[in-house]
């Protein structure tokens, strides 16, 4: 996988906010995305140091629709990036 399309976009949350005190960061991410691959793109496209990746992998939900009909929304895929201390990644 290229490393342009793994990082999705940088999730800005009121838990994102909290890590950030802890030099820990939310990504949304590709969901066939490996940590690995995380790591690296994370790495090339921030010029940040990881120390750690965490995953966490979220299935679509069935959602009814006026007409009775059902519908699945996409599945996707959060990285909890943990950094070198004293590194960041700006949100633009």
């Amino acid at each position: 996988m290229k490393h342009a399309g793994i990082i999705r976009r940088i999730q800005v949350t009121e838990k994102g906010t909290i890590l950030g005190g802890l030099h820990q960061f939310q990504l949304e991410v590709a969901p066939r995305a490996t940590k690995p691959e995380i790591r690296l793109a994370v790495e090339k496209q921030f010029g940040v140091h990881v120390q750690a990746v965490n995953t966490q992998t979220y299935k679509g939900e069935t959602r009814v629709l006026r007409s009775r009909r059902t519908v699945r929304t996409p599945g996707w895929k959060r990285a909890i990036v943990t950094l070198k201390a004293g590194e960041r990644i700006e949100a633009v």
